[in-house]
């Protein structure tokens, strides 16, 4: 809803037309955006807690979504597509910031290469 209130409209959820499924895909600019849970894709910011009971179990299976994640985007870049990747804790933080950078991608001006992951640097401010 906030990328059509935005003037972003255009795009398609969960588009199978292409590999890995995003979950937002504009298909004309071959743009595909995950938005990525950060308890079961592991997000590098928040670092969320691990389960403390059968943790061989979730560490396989925290691996294997992170594999997938990786698989998904080189499969993408193959085929001419760039990859937005946002975590679900940049959503709760600042939605506006989000639909600008997927914005700076359907216009092609985010830095990254054919097939990269483009993952925005978050910085946290802190009182002193």
């Amino acid at each position: 809803k906030a990328l059509r209130s935005s003037g972003l409209p255009g795009y398609r959820l969960h588009w199978p037309k292409v590999p890995g499924r995003p979950d937002i895909a504009y298909p004309g600019k071959k743009l595909a955006i995950f938005v990525h849970g950060c308890f079961w894709h592991r997000c590098p910011s928040c670092n969320p807690s691990f389960p403390k009971i059968h943790q061989e179990f979730w560490s396989k299976k925290f691996q294997r979504n992170k594999e997938r994640d990786e698989e998904k985007v080189k499969e993408l870049g193959k085929i001419g597509w760039k990859v937005i990747v946002v975590w679900e804790c940049q959503l709760k933080e600042d939605i506006n910031v989000v639909v600008e950078r997927i914005r700076k991608g359907i216009n092609h001006q985010v830095p990254y290469e054919k097939g990269q992951c483009f993952r925005r640097t978050r910085v946290r401010m802190t009182k002193t």
